[in-house]
């Protein structure tokens, strides 16, 4: 089952490319490298980034830190929270994200609302209105990241929850891949990274088991980056 529902969610991606992109998919970041560049980071532990030995070595950090090496004016507001859920997203962080009229705005959200058993159609409503308000309201290019595949994370590989975490990853990975391309969301993809690499490379996981370390926050960074660098006007 769990192959057949791997299978579903890369067959959805791959035909995603010829589906009719709107909303953000023509925006991008201005050729004017003194452009005071904003950028917001929306989501849960893994944006405030649990796991890292120090701030500066989150996700967020490292992708600001690369927007300074183009737009030496550019600036980070971290939004993220510690078990956020797509609702929490929703209700505590999108407004003050509007409010910032960003340049930019990366989105990860997701795996708080498996474990904590949101169903599928309430995130995905969450997910929709994230991005049809994040679309009208603000000239921002948008990335939004698949989530890794939970189930081979050590929190839940071998346990009794590695079935359910493993089949909700993927059900909640297509939804937010069919939402992203719907409004011309870049989407980055974590989870295929995430199935080879984790079992392969332990270094990629704090101590907690769950959550990225340094290393592991380097890798997220670095498959965001390309995305990001993708829309920065030459």
């Amino acid at each position: 089952m769990r192959r057949a529902l791997a299978a579903a969610l890369a067959i959805s991606l791959l035909a995603g490319c010829s589906w009719t992109r709107g909303g953000a998919a023509a925006r991008t970041l201005p050729a004017d490298r003194d452009a005071p560049i904003v950028y917001v980071a929306l989501g849960d532990s893994t944006v405030e980034g649990i796991g890292a030995s120090r701030p500066e070595l989150n996700y967020v950090s490292r992708l600001s830190a690369r927007l300074r090496e183009v737009y030496r004016h550019a600036r980070v507001e971290n939004l993220g929270v510690g078990g956020a859920t797509s609702i929490d997203v929703l209700a505590r962080q999108l407004d003050r994200a509007v409010a910032l009229a960003p340049d930019l705005v990366t989105l990860s959200v997701g795996p708080n609302d498996i474990t904590e058993r949101v169903p599928l159609a309430d995130y995905t409503r969450n997910v929709e209105t994230i991005f049809r308000r994040l679309v009208a309201e603000t000239p921002a290019v948008l990335v939004v990241n698949l989530l890794p595949d939970l189930a081979v994370t050590p929190r839940f590989r071998g346990h009794e929850a590695e079935a359910v975490v493993a089949r909700r990853s993927i059900e909640f990975n297509a939804a937010l891949a069919r939402l992203a391309k719907r409004h011309g969301v870049d989407i980055v993809d974590l989870y295929a990274p995430s199935q080879r690499e984790v079992p392969a490379r332990p270094e990629l996981m704090a101590g907690d088991g769950y959550h990225p370390s340094d290393v592991g926050y380097a890798r997220w960074a670095e498959l965001m980056w390309e995305a990001i660098r993708s829309r920065i006007r030459a």
